[in-house]
């Protein structure tokens, strides 16, 4: 039975004090660690508490209860701020490869934390494995509305009135490129162990994920350029 978090608009964190925050932050490592390797139901606030190296008024005091220490553990780790991607994607003065530059550098941006990156990922699945309501809201309220941002820029890039299921597609796989990267990093570590793990490596993926993107879109205006041709020569 899927336990429901409130979501974050429904909730308000307590105020931090200034002398907490590394009390704050053991908390919220710990949290972190627990609910990924545990779930949010098999995990108590205690057991919490005392991989802190702190007490069960702490958790109470920063983070209101365990629903609130859990959103925080799914939330605040990864430093992503879906409003700024949505921001400069409706920025009509940026290149479109600057804005595929932007969007690729929020998915290599948490890589750079290691170990916390890998930890934030495998929470965000047993989400997906044991739902509390932060997955949908996630998608409801930051995927979605990045997809559709990125949509209003592919049309503009390709002189569309409207998105259509191809754009769709195309918009899905560009992304993909860089959700793939973040979940996959186990998998890359057997593969290929030196494309992942140091500073130069994540900028050139940067770069090379903006180049097949590019790739990717001339492809389909070529395709979409080609397609009346060819049902032309059929007829």
């Amino acid at each position: 039975m899927a336990t429901n978090i409130p979501t974050p608009a429904l909730t308000r964190p307590r105020p931090q004090r200034s002398d907490g925050e590394q009390s704050r932050e053991r908390l919220l490592h710990s949290a972190l660690a627990l609910f990924a390797e545990q779930g949010y139901a098999k995990t108590s606030t205690r057991e919490i508490a005392e991989a802190a190296g702190t007490n069960l008024a702490a958790i109470s005091y920063y983070f209101g209860d365990k629903a609130g220490l859990y959103r925080a553990a799914y939330t605040e780790p990864m430093p992503c701020a879906p409003i700024d991607q949505i921001d400069r994607f409706g920025d009509k003065t940026l290149s479109l490869s600057d804005t595929l530059r932007g969007m690729y550098s929020s998915f290599l941006t948490p890589l750079r934390q290691g170990d916390t990156a890998r930890l934030c990922m495998k929470l965000q699945m047993r989400e997906m494995l044991e739902p509390t309501g932060l997955w949908e809201h996630e998608i409801t309220h930051q995927i979605k509305p990045m997809h559709d941002a990125m949509l209003a820029v592919l049309c503009r890039h390709i002189g569309l009135k409207q998105a259509d299921d191809d754009l769709r597609r195309l918009a899905i796989c560009i992304a993909a490129l860089g959700v793939h990267l973040q979940i996959a990093g186990d998998v890359i570590d057997v593969l290929a162990p030196s494309l992942l793990g140091s500073e130069t490596a994540h900028d050139l993926w940067l770069e090379r994920l903006t180049m097949y993107a590019m790739a990717m879109i001339d492809a389909d205006i070529q395709r979409r350029a080609e397609t009346p041709t060819r049902r032309t020569k059929k007829k």
